[in-house]
């Protein structure tokens, strides 16, 4: 026998910090992971804490109406609960979720069209857990993701702190171009940098309140399967249509693909945190493997709580009370718009969801606008905030889900009066 004694490669060292000085500060930039520095705050979230100032009108965050959920009812079920299933509700449970609220889940995917079994539905706090979960077992750092351009601006940020680069596509006002989204695949391949999945937001998208025809999510799904694509489909508020029946889930037509993202926060409350991912068994097993390393399990009473909701209240019929105030509220928004807005500014009209998306005229840029915005007290998105690469200057968006219908009179007006004072002083120079 011949013994080789190549030379082993040298190891990597990293340089720890030196132990800071006993009552000095600790530089904890220094410790941080690669992944933590690529942490940032979203614009979103930055601006909560302006916007709920005094006198502040908050077009800006999508937050859920929850005033209109009766409160004695919820009190009531989190009591009943405690009162039959203290025990349970109150001691771990299994990272996979309740069985029970796993049935009640594929129940309610079924009205988007959706066949699940339980053992393919796993809970999750929210559905930016089941998002986090997915980076983690999906990505490595240098992957490629595909995504809508706009696109939730969180769901940017998971990908990034994941080492993941994103490429957007172009969108119109029926969402994501099926033709945009073939040649960015192609070349993504060609470059040998093929994408790790599409993520969209197929049904009133976060920002612009798109939603995908049915055509359009067929030859989507067709792109995908022909470049061997996966599909994240990100639904939280597909059941908030204001006319016909909810649109037809891309995962009901391709559920070995297509992996499904659900939630109770904007059709229940989002304060329960409770949301869940479809995905075939074994991505399903590798996501219950991620979450008992990151949470044991999730909270046992939250989702006892939304169990016992869906099975005792007549929780469509309430669901159907919130999507009509929304609509009032999209129509107020949609009157104050075309009553206060100069010309040359233009609007989505989504057709259920949350938000509508602003265009600016030429030499306008959302991000200068918003200082002078919250000066005369209200607030907005700007459009930046949903691109990777820092487009979207001439954008922003509004919300008009939680204020009141004099909230959204006041705030469109002072925001017109604010583009109409940047167009003249833009006009001056």
């Amino acid at each position: 026998m011949r013994l080789t004694t190549e030379p082993k490669p040298e190891p990597t060292v990293r340089m720890v910090p030196p132990p800071a000085r006993h009552g000095g500060p600790v530089p904890w930039e220094r410790y941080f992971s690669r992944g933590a520095h690529a942490m940032v705050p979203s614009e979103v979230r930055s601006l909560f804490s302006v916007a709920a100032l005094p006198g502040i009108v908050s077009l800006a965050g999508g937050m859920p109406d929850v005033r209109a959920l009766p409160q004695q009812v919820m009190a009531e079920t989190v009591a009943d609960v405690v009162r039959e299933h203290g025990p349970t509700a109150l001691q771990y449970g299994a990272a996979q979720g309740d069985p029970g609220l796993r049935e009640r889940i594929c129940s309610v995917m079924a009205l988007e069209g959706i066949s699940a079994r339980p053992d393919d539905v796993m809970v999750t706090v929210g559905s930016q857990q089941a998002l986090d979960l997915l980076a983690r077992v999906l990505l490595d750092p240098g992957d490629t993701v595909v995504a809508e351009g706009p696109t939730y601006v969180t769901a940017l940020g998971t990908f990034k702190a994941a080492g993941a680069r994103v490429v957007q596509v172009a969108m119109d006002r029926a969402g994501v171009v099926p033709d945009e989204l073939a040649a960015t695949l192609g070349r993504l391949a060609a470059e040998g940098r093929p994408a790790k999945f599409f993520y969209t937001v197929p049904t009133f998208q976060n920002p612009t309140g798109a939603t995908l025809p049915a055509g359009r999510r067929a030859r989507i799904l067709e792109v995908c399967r022909r470049a061997g694509v996966v599909v994240v489909e990100d639904n939280p508020y597909g059941l908030l249509h204001y006319d016909g029946e909810p649109s037809r889930a891309l995962c009901a037509d391709d559920p070995e693909r297509v992996v499904y993202l659900g939630s109770f926060s904007k059709t229940l409350a989002p304060g329960l945190r409770v949301g869940w991912v479809h995905a075939p068994a074994a991505l399903t097993r590798k996501l219950v493997l991620a979450a008992e390393s990151a949470m044991l399990s999730h909270s046992a009473l939250a989702q006892l709580t939304v169990d016992r909701y869906l099975r005792t209240q007549p929780w469509q019929d309430r669901l159907a009370g919130f999507r009509a105030g929304y609509r009032a509220r999209r129509d107020a928004m949609l009157r104050a718009l075309t009553a206060s807005m100069p010309a040359g500014v233009s609007w989505t009209v989504p057709d259920g969801g949350f938000f509508i998306w602003i265009t600016l005229p030429e030499g306008l840029d959302s991000r200068d606008l918003l200082p002078h915005a919250l000066a005369a007290g209200v607030a907005f998105v700007p459009g930046t905030g949903f691109y990777a690469d820092g487009r979207g200057a001439r954008h922003l968006r509004l919300s008009f889900s939680y204020p009141s219908a004099e909230q959204i009179d006041e705030g469109v007006r002072r925001l017109a009066t604010v583009i109409t004072e940047r167009l003249e002083a833009r006009g001056r120079q």
